[in-house]
């Protein structure tokens, strides 16, 4: 009958609700990307009052918890990559149960190509409050330091490993109009700079920022295939590019796209074009001019030069992944 349907619907929806209300709370807390003192009043609070952390790495955690002149009285649980499946159903159990959960990770946001977002789903799924204490994230932070448009933007995380997957994901972002956003690890990124030339064109802009917020900061600008020579040369030749990298490529402009669609390869123009005008010159963190670029050299900010040596990151516990 209708009525008899109604009236279940509503005790489920009640017992929902309930339940709902008896269990605890996921928040997901962004860490800083570099430096402690970047942390919000805020996030020392909850890491002080916290009952159960998961955290990407318990040692990070501890070292932030130090950083802040803050006492850890929870138990603290790893929640790391390789044990993230493994681990949500017990997490899940906790929070059924009452037991609020800060979810941590190394740096930046949990879930944004960091652990998190399995819990997350299944919390949600299982009616369950999340929330979230906002903070750093690698992602924006390169984007509007990068001097590309930032109105229309893409994220894509770590590129795929595989070559032939790599090779597909460019092509397919090639004629993209937003600007793009992509993590890299270091020994990685002379290669990627490298494909990303051959898909998108050498001459597309982008932008290397590395150790973002750290003390050896870098921000590099240029053409792709500049900044692929770049890091090419980087490590005494080696390609290895040291600390956390965000990299940030213009999407492309009226021109390449009406040129493209000439060629029958692009759809028709979309709003919001992603290439903008160039910055004749630029500030970095300290408020320093950048250093013109000269032609077929990319510009550096940051207060080390291209080629320079890398210095370490950050200078005391272990360096945060970005995120």
């Amino acid at each position: 009958m209708p009525g008899r349907e109604t009236d279940r619907t509503r005790r489920e929806a009640d017992r929902t609700r309930r339940e709902a209300d008896e269990s605890g709370v996921l928040t997901l807390a962004a860490a800083p990307i570099g430096r402690a003192e970047d942390a919000s009043v805020r996030l020392a609070t909850e890491l002080a009052e916290a009952t159960l952390i998961a955290a990407e790495d318990t040692r990070r955690v501890r070292w932030l918890a130090a950083s802040l002149n803050v006492e850890l009285k929870a138990r603290v649980v790893s929640y790391y990559d390789a044990v993230e499946t493994r681990r949500t159903p017990g997490l899940l159990e906790d929070l059924k149960a009452g037991q609020d959960i800060l979810l941590i990770t190394d740096a930046g946001t949990p879930a944004i190509s960091d652990p998190g977002y399995r819990l997350v789903a299944a919390a949600a799924a299982a009616g369950l409050r999340v929330t979230a204490l906002p903070g750093p994230s690698a992602v924006t932070t390169a984007l509007a330091v990068s001097g590309l448009p930032t109105d229309r933007f893409c994220f894509e995380g770590f590129p795929p490993r595989g070559k032939g997957q790599r090779a597909s994901r460019f092509a397919e972002l090639a004629a993209e109009a937003r600007t793009q956003v992509y993590f890299e690890a270091g020994r990685r990124v002379a290669v990627t700079l490298a494909e990303l030339a051959a898909s998108h064109g050498g001459d597309r802009r982008a932008v290397v920022c590395r150790e973002l917020t750290k003390t050896h900061e870098e921000i590099v600008r240029g053409t792709l295939a500049e900044l692929a020579a770049w890091a090419a040369a980087a490590g005494g030749g080696s390609g290895a590019v040291r600390g956390e990298i965000t990299l940030v490529v213009a999407g492309t402009d009226r021109r390449s796209r009406r040129l493209a669609r000439a060629a029958g390869d692009t759809p028709g123009d979309t709003p919001g074009d992603a290439d903008g005008p160039g910055l004749p010159g630029s500030r970095d963190a300290r408020g320093d001019r950048a250093r013109r670029r000269s032609p077929g050299a990319p510009a550096a900010d940051g207060g080390l030069g291209a080629g320079a040596g890398h210095g370490a990151g950050h200078g005391g516990g272990p360096a945060p992944s970005a995120g």
